[in-house]
């Protein structure tokens, strides 16, 4: 197998270590740089004890043999990065919101900073394989999906693009603290998140445009009303999504799942399962495992999705964007 030289911008954040973890042992990758904004100099074993095996010391620059690089900045913060590699004709897979939104105005209105490279954002293709393989195989721009729009539009996408339901779709999600990342706020504090669950963003996530975009871009003739809830749980890692949207006909259980084999059934990572999935079964995985049935007494689709916020709905995501190009 042909191996090409990877670099990640970023490395000491949990989507960067993550990272460093998932390519170190990628067999078409040789991973041959890693920078951070803090940590220069260091050992990458030395800041992360359980990657012991990855020789590679945090640099302030990356190096110049790299041919595509992961950047694991913070939003607001990679697009200059960015676009200097894309200078350097490296190829880049953002993990960061940046180039997800393709709406300029939309994403500093949810974000709350300047886009500081708006230009690229018509070539990025939105890094969801399941929707955007063959986009992402030509991209030079790739924007990593955020973590809870991966669950949710893997739930409801395919009942959308069959046109099985109504417009008016209910996202309640809840996620692990990693997905805040490793700056410190009182609303991750230990002494905050234990032995505690609580709803938050409840007038708008920043995640909510994003879902929208993808979702609607599944449908023609349904205009989408989507309300999403996050909440805060208190565990590491994981987010489980349960998606609600009345049936437009009556359809049977297995009716829905074979809509929902069908199409994913070439796609390796996400998984249709026939009970209701747990955070604990995709915990370090790449899967998303999707489980829809249907309220009968309702007549509506329950749709619930699984995946580990690091993997499936980051790092390892990302893994998934390289294996489609």
């Amino acid at each position: 197998m042909e191996t090409i030289n990877v670099g990640i911008i970023n490395v000491t954040g949990y989507i960067g270590a993550e990272l460093a973890r998932l390519l170190w042992q990628h067999p078409g990758i040789h991973l041959v740089s890693a920078t951070g904004r803090s940590a220069v100099g260091e050992k990458l074993r030395e800041v992360f004890p359980h990657l012991a095996d990855v020789d590679l010391t945090i640099e302030s620059e990356m190096r110049e043999e790299v041919e595509l690089a992961f950047c694991a900045l913070p939003h607001g913060a990679g697009a200059e990065a960015v676009a200097a590699a894309l200078e350097h004709d490296i190829k880049v897979i953002d993990t960061s919101a940046d180039f997800r939104i393709k709406d300029v105005e939309e994403y500093q209105r949810w974000y709350k900073v300047t886009h500081q490279s708006p230009e690229l954002l018509s070539e990025a293709v939105y890094g969801l394989p399941e929707l955007h393989r063959a986009e992402i195989s030509e991209a030079r721009l790739v924007a990593n999906p955020g973590c809870y729009p991966t669950g949710a539009i893997l739930a409801l996408a395919p009942a959308i693009r069959e046109g099985i339901i109504e417009s008016d779709v209910i996202i309640d999600s809840k996620s692990g603290v990693s997905g805040a990342g490793r700056t410190l706020a009182l609303a991750t504090h230990y002494a905050e998140v234990n032995e505690n669950v609580f709803a938050y963003a409840l007038g708008g996530h920043r995640h909510l445009p994003e879902i929208v975009q993808e979702l609607q871009d599944q449908t023609e003739s349904l205009a989408l009303s989507v309300t999403f809830v996050p909440h805060l749980i208190p565990m590491t890692r994981g987010i489980l999504s349960s998606c609600y949207a009345r049936l437009r006909n009556k359809i049977s259980v297995e009716g829905i799942r074979e809509i929902y084999r069908d199409f994913y059934r070439d796609e390796p990572f996400v998984r249709v399962v026939d009970r209701p999935p747990q955070t604990k079964h995709t915990w370090g995985s790449n899967f998303c495992l999707v489980h829809p049935t249907v309220n009968l007494r309702a007549g509506r689709l329950v749709v619930i999705s699984c995946l580990d916020n690091l993997v499936k709905g980051g790092g390892g995501g990302t893994q998934d964007r390289l294996i489609s190009g």
